[in-house]
């Protein structure tokens, strides 16, 4: 499939205008990850940032993080995503916020996507779980970081098989490719990274979705998009319990070579 076919078939699924409304109604203004604003400040406190740092945000979403890192730090944000609503989304509030000069925006597939210069930083949230060929795209974040350049990300993980067969139909259904955290850890390793933080945070994934259960807002969400939100929520919840939908957040370093 190339660019645009992806990025028109998320747009014209995953990530409609509507559906984009849905996802900011639970996860926050700008937010389109677990946790919103709050979870973002306690991944980034994971890193020591500089006025003037050049970030990469892979899957930048509607940009709540690349606004939050600018307006935080005083860094300079690029970020890339497939979909074309939320990048025009981002673009929207990046100057709403008066934060324009700060963040810019690219329609680009991290695959394939070639950097005008090496970025201090490469960041992203829940994004390579749709990406299967890791070893690949492990090799594109490595391109996208000047040597020393540190990797800031968090994605969805599974346990150690085997699996059940609810699971697996999930995985299935949503394309998902998801490793263990330990796969991940030496993936990274071969790809040419020190990893710093290999952390498995599913007890914390699991306080953010009940929290965002129970305040899901009623009030800007139809009955049925609240029962049908409520209801997926509810299953990761019960995927997470039974140790099978795991989380992790991870930092490493690009070594050089």
């Amino acid at each position: 499939m190339t660019v645009d076919a992806a990025a028109a078939a998320l747009d014209a699924g995953q990530y409609t205008a509507d559906e984009i409304r849905k996802y900011a109604a639970v996860y926050g203004q700008n937010f389109v990850s677990p946790g919103g604003a709050a979870t973002a400040r306690e991944i980034f406190s994971l890193l020591q940032w500089a006025p003037g740092m050049h970030v990469l945000d892979v899957g930048c979403g509607l940009g709540g993080a690349a606004l939050l890192l600018a307006q935080l730090y005083g860094v300079k944000v690029h970020g890339i995503d497939l979909s074309r609503n939320m990048l025009a989304q981002a673009a929207e509030r990046s100057a709403h916020a008066g934060l324009a000069h700060a963040v810019s925006w690219e329609h680009a597939d991290i695959m394939e996507y070639q950097p005008p210069q090496p970025s201090d930083v490469v960041h992203s949230r829940d994004v390579f779980l749709h990406i299967h060929a890791k070893p690949r795209l492990l090799a594109a974040l490595k391109r996208c970081l000047r040597p020393g350049g540190s990797l800031l990300f968090s994605d969805y993980l599974c346990g150690h098989p085997p699996h059940s067969a609810e699971f697996t139909e999930y995985i299935s259904s949503r394309n998902y490719h998801l490793c263990t955290l330990d796969g991940y850890r030496a993936l990274l390793e071969q790809a040419g990274f020190a990893v710093l933080l290999a952390e498995d945070r599913t007890a914390a994934f699991v306080e953010i979705l009940e929290r965002e259960l129970a305040s899901m807002p009623g009030a800007a969400l139809s009955e049925t998009e609240y029962r049908d939100l409520a209801h997926s929520w509810q299953k990761k919840i019960e995927r997470a319990r039974a140790g099978e939908q795991r989380w992790g957040v991870f930092s490493a370093r690009r070594l050089p070579g």
